[in-house]
């Protein structure tokens, strides 16, 4: 893998500081029109899941695929903020007792332990939903058409057949008579994690009015750093340094959770890893945009593979 760029690391920061803002802004006091109120606590419950922490990947991901199309600005990141809630919500009920169980998070206490489990659950349906509030907004886009769009798209990848059926799956898997297949497994990590992630791109080329051939090439991209950024993530959690994650590491194994290292060992999940990356770079080609323009994407799929956390 190549030394990433400082642009790259520069771009990644500024959407990772850009959406920290936008975020802040979004979860301020002050109720909407509509809204009633907002209650304090449960609104620094969601404050506490969401702000201070994470790469923000998946937001870069929307501001870096609309650039594509010369689509800056506040379209980018009120779509990149409404999928950062959704994944931040779905942290905080994955890390419920009732999920995967998880104390630590970000370096910190999880949502129900520097809360409480109902007030975690709550902050979480609360996220959930005002991710769609976020997108169906007229400040999103002018075009109705486009938020329908938006919000079809990020239904599908937060629920029942994306990420909520893989976390479902996911659950099950740690209690199954006989392991998963390597099918299964990739059909897991693509909806739990992938989904999200290629969402990331969907919303770029949907803002940025694609051509269906460079929608399907953005997409492929999406899918294909999805599942290296999992398997990256499954490495991780087996080799790294619990203090260098800000969660506990090796709970995998410990929970018994379907993973490729579990069914094929580490290095040929790193050969995978690796694969994935060059075939997301390759997906990129595919768009005709050109090297200059999709360098940072580019640079995004080579990055889920060298980070440390």
């Amino acid at each position: 893998m190549t030394e990433l760029s400082a642009i790259f690391r520069a771009r990644l920061d500024e959407a990772a500081q850009a959406t920290e803002n936008h975020l802040s802004a979004l979860l301020a006091p002050a109720p909407l029109v509509g809204e009633i109120a907002r209650p304090a606590r449960l609104l620094e419950a969601m404050r506490y899941v969401t702000l201070g922490g994470g790469k923000r990947l998946r937001p870069f991901l929307v501001v870096e695929s609309a650039r594509l199309f010369g689509v800056t600005g506040e379209s980018a990141l009120r779509a990149a903020c409404a999928l950062e809630m959704i994944h931040c919500y779905s942290l905080a009920h994955d890390d419920l007792p009732a999920m995967d169980d998880d104390d630590l998070r970000r370096g910190r206490p999880t949502a129900h332990k520097a809360f409480d489990e109902a007030t975690a659950i709550l902050a979480g349906d609360g996220l959930l939903t005002y991710a769609f509030d976020v997108v169906a907004d007229p400040a999103t886009h002018p075009d109705a058409g486009v938020r329908a769009a938006l919000v079809l798209a990020l239904a599908r990848a937060a629920g029942l057949g994306g990420m909520v059926g893989g976390q479902a799956l996911d659950l099950a898997a740690e209690t199954a008579a006989t392991p998963l297949t390597q099918d299964e497994i990739l059909t897991l990590q693509a909806m739990k994690t992938g989904a999200l992630l290629r969402f990331g791109v969907d919303a770029g080329a949907i803002l940025g009015a694609a051509t269906p051939a460079q929608a399907r090439a953005l997409s492929h991209y999406g899918a294909a750093l999805g599942a290296a950024f999992q398997i990256a993530d499954d490495i991780l959690d087996a080799e790294g340094d619990e203090a260098a994650l800000g969660k506990r590491a090796g709970k995998d194994a410990e929970r018994g959770k379907a993973t490729l290292i579990g069914l094929f060992g580490l290095p040929a999940a790193r050969a995978r890893r690796d694969g994935l990356v060059d075939e997301a770079v390759a997906a990129l080609n595919d768009t005709g945009l050109g090297a200059e323009k999709t360098g940072v994407l580019a640079e995004a799929a080579r990055f889920v593979a060298v980070r440390q956390n």
